[in-house]
C-alpha cells in the first residue's frame, strides 16, 4: 500500500488554507477499504473513493462523458430488439451506432450464464446451413464492439457473465487481430477478468489462423466446425473447405494439440439424410482416432429457404453412442432458444430485410 500526500497552497484553497490531500493506493485485498473506513468515522476528514467519482464522470450526458465522445470511441450499443425463449435463453440485436446490427445471445447453464458474441458484421464463409450467409459481408468489429456486446447486457440483465464463446456472426479467427485484442481484454484483471479457459473461440477451419492462433499460447478453447469426415459433404456444407480441405485442417488441429497440451472441441451439426448415417460415423472415428478432442453434435437448426433440417433423435443418440463406444468422446448440444430467432444469423438477417423493404416503400 502506499499513501501520495499533497499540501494545498494558502490561498488556492476555497474550503480553507492548508488543506492536505492524501491519496490511498494499493493492489486487491491490501486494507484500502478498512483504512478508509477508519478515517471516515473520524471529525473534519472527508473520504473520496476514486471508483464512485469516475462512475458518475461517465454517465451519458455530463460534460466529461461528452468530452471522452468526441475525442474517442465509446460503444454504447442500443437494444433494437430482444428474444426471450420459455427455456430463458435470451437472443440480443445490437444497433453498433453505424446504422449496422449484430447478435449476441445469452444461455443459461447449470455452471453458470454464457454468451455467444459475433465476431463480424455478416460473414465470408458462405457455410449452407447458417442464416448469416443470407446477409452480405459488411465489415470487422473492433475489440471494443466485441467486448461491449458481453458489457451491453450484463447492464441490461443487472448480471455477471462467466463464458464467452465466439459462435456468432462472423468468422471470428477472418478478424484475428481483433479478436486475439478482445480476449486480453476479457482476460486482463484490470479488465474483464475473465479466465481465459472460459472462452472459446470458433472456426470455420481457416488453417493458417490455426497456426497462428496455436503459436499465441492462449489458454483459450479451440472449436472446429468440422461437420463431416469427407471432403465431398463438407464442401457441399462449407466453401472454405474448397481452400482448406480436411487433410490440411487435421495437420493444423494436430499441431495445435501439440503445441498447447489442450483439447479441441469439433463442432458436428448433424442434418436430416445427409451426414447423420453410420458410414459418417465410422468416418468420422478413423478421421479422429487418437487425437485429444472431444465431439460436440448439434441438433441442425433449420433456417429460411435452407437446404438442410435437423436430423431424428433416433439417429442423433445412434451417431453419439457410436462415437463414444470407439473411444471418442462425444455429447449432443442441448438445443436453447427453439422458440426464438436463435440461430446464428436468423435476427439480423429479419432487420436487415425490414430495413430494405422500408426503404422500397420510401
Amino acid at each position: 500500500m502506499r499513501l501520495i500526500k499533497k499540501n494545498i497552497r494558502k490561498g488556492t484553497n476555497p474550503g480553507g488554507d492548508g488543506m492536505r490531500f492524501i491519496g490511498i493506493t494499493g493492489g486487491v485485498g491490501a486494507g484500502k477499504s478498512a483504512i478508509l473506513a477508519h478515517l471516515a468515522s473520524k471529525p473534519g476528514i472527508r473520504v473520496m473513493l476514486a471508483d464512485e467519482i469516475a462512475h458518475d464522470l461517465m454517465q451519458p450526458g455530463t460534460e466529461c462523458f461528452q468530452k471522452l465522445k468526441e475525442k474517442f470511441d465509446l460503444h454504447i450499443f442500443k437494444i433494437i430488439q430482444k428474444q426471450e425463449s420459455k427455456d430463458g435463453t435470451k437472443k440480443y440485436l445490437f444497433d453498433v451506432l453505424d446504422g449496422n446490427a449484430i447478435e449476441s445471445v445469452l444461455m443459461q447453464y447449470k455452471y453458470g450464464k454464457t454468451i455467444c458474441v459475433s465476431s463480424q458484421i455478416g460473414c465470408k464463409m458462405g457455410c449452407k446451413f447458417c442464416a448469416s450467409t443470407g446477409v452480405k459481408f459488411v465489415r470487422n468489429l473492433t475489440s471494443g464492439e466485441i467486448v461491449e456486446q458481453l458489457l451491453a447486457i450484463e447492464r441490461d440483465e443487472n448480471i455477471k457473465i462467466s463464458n464467452l464463446v465466439f459462435m456468432g456472426i462472423g468468422e471470428p479467427l477472418d478478424n484475428y487481430n481483433n479478436v486475439i485484442n478482445a480476449v486480453h481484454i476479457l482476460n486482463n484483471p484490470k479488465g474483464i477478468n475473465m479466465g481465459a479457459r472460459h472462452i472459446s473461440i470458433s472456426t470455420s477451419g481457416l488453417v493458417p489462423k490455426i497456426y497462428d492462433l496455436a503459436d499465441e499460447n492462449l489458454q483459450c478453447t479451440l472449436s472446429v466446425s468440422l461437420h463431416s469426415p469427407t471432403d465431398e459433404k463438407r464442401s457441399q456444407m462449407m466453401p472454405v473447405n474448397n481452400t482448406y480441405n480436411i487433410e490440411e485442417l487435421m495437420k493444423a488441429c494436430r499441431y495445435y494439440i501439440e503445441k498447447t497440451n489442450k483439447r479441441i472441441s469439433f463442432e458436428y451439426a448433424l442434418a436430416k439424410e445427409n451426414n447423420d448415417n453410420m458410414q459418417d460415423a465410422k468416418d468420422l472415428v478413423k478421421l479422429l482416432k487418437g487425437m485429444l478432442c472431444h465431439v460436440n453434435l448439434i441438433p441442425i437448426n433449420k433456417i429460411e429457404n435452407g437446404k438442410y433440417t435437423k436430423s431424428t433423435n433416433e439417429n442423433i443418440l445412434k451417431f453419439r453412442d457410436y462415437l463414444n463406444e470407439k473411444e471418442i468422446v462425444a455429447t449432443v448440444r442441448r438445443e436453447l432458444g427453439s422458440d426464438i430467432d436463435a440461430a446464428c444469423g436468423q435476427l439480423r438477417k429479419k432487420e436487415v430485410e425490414r430495413c430494405e423493404s422500408t426503404q422500397k416503400q420510401i
